[in-house]
């Protein structure tokens, strides 16, 4: 009996300071999620706010995602702090503890901070910005934004290509923008028996006649190799990277076009087949 006596003080004592510790914590809780709700709803507007300013500054469209992500971080984290600390953890051993967390996490996540530190890389020595057209990782495709982690990239096929920002500081990088101009390769076969100079004068016509092939550098034209069943001639028009596609496409139809008009034959596969008679 004395047993039971003692257990229903001791349920009555623990009631009572449960009662106690939520009165004294439960308004304090209250306000901290109130706190990081408006906080986090405050956070969303200065990154918008952020990217606004800069956009208006006409700062390098690279650099706007890149920052307006890193801001917002920070300033997540700064709160997450303040929120507990008005729940009553102490500041000092909360950012100890999150000091040590963060060792952990980090070496746990070595991939995501070497992808961050090449996005750092790629902001400062800028090997591509925003809108260029690049090839790397196996992938090509336009730049539509570098964050923190991650560089996106638009595929020809209207796909979206997410490569870490690691692999590109650390791999190889072709840049199609940079120089203002990209060159079209093009391989075109005609028969044997066409005259190979008026064949180059009529495909230079082309390329010459062509509104968005360069006229510096020059277009070229040449005899690649002799092939089985044809002639394959070089065709080298430049452009503008914006217009490659459409070089590539519009020029082979125009080419089609000329050598049918001058009678140049574009030949079949062909093989002599030699029978022996016993």
């Amino acid at each position: 009996m004395d047993n039971l006596e003692v257990s229903a003080e001791q349920l009555e004592s623990l009631s009572t300071k449960a009662y106690e510790l939520g009165l004294e914590y439960a308004p304090k809780l209250a306000l901290a999620i109130l706190t990081l709700l408006i906080g986090l709803w405050i956070i969303s507007g200065i990154s918008k706010l952020t990217r606004l300013s800069m956009e208006r500054s006409k700062v390098d469209p690279t650099l706007i995602p890149f920052i307006g992500s890193l801001v917002s971080w920070i300033l997540k984290v700064l709160l997450f702090i303040s929120v507990a600390s008005m729940i009553g953890i102490a500041t000092t051993s909360f950012i100890a503890v999150l000091g040590a967390a963060g060792l952990a996490i980090g070496l746990a996540l070595q991939g995501s901070l070497a992808n961050f530190a090449g996005g750092v890389l790629v902001m400062i020595f800028k090997p591509y910005k925003v809108g260029d057209l690049i090839e790397s990782q196996g992938h090509l495709g336009k730049v539509k934004e570098v964050q923190i982690f991650n560089t996106i990239l638009i595929a020809p096929q209207s796909k979206q290509v997410i490569i870490p920002n690691g692999a590109t500081s650390n791999g190889s990088i072709v840049n199609y923008t940079v120089e203002g101009k990209i060159r079209v390769d093009l391989s075109v076969g005609v028969s044997y028996d066409a005259d190979i100079d008026k064949t180059k004068e009529v495909l230079m016509n082309v390329l010459e006649s062509h509104d968005k092939v360069m006229k510096d550098p020059a277009p070229f034209v040449g005899v690649l190799e002799m092939a089985d069943s044809s002639v394959n001639f070089a065709v080298r028009p430049h452009c503008l990277p914006a217009d490659y596609w459409d070089v590539y496409f519009s020029v082979n139809e125009a080419v089609k076009k000329a050598l049918d008009e001058n009678a140049i034959t574009i030949p079949f596969p062909q093989r002599d087949v030699h029978l022996i008679q016993p």
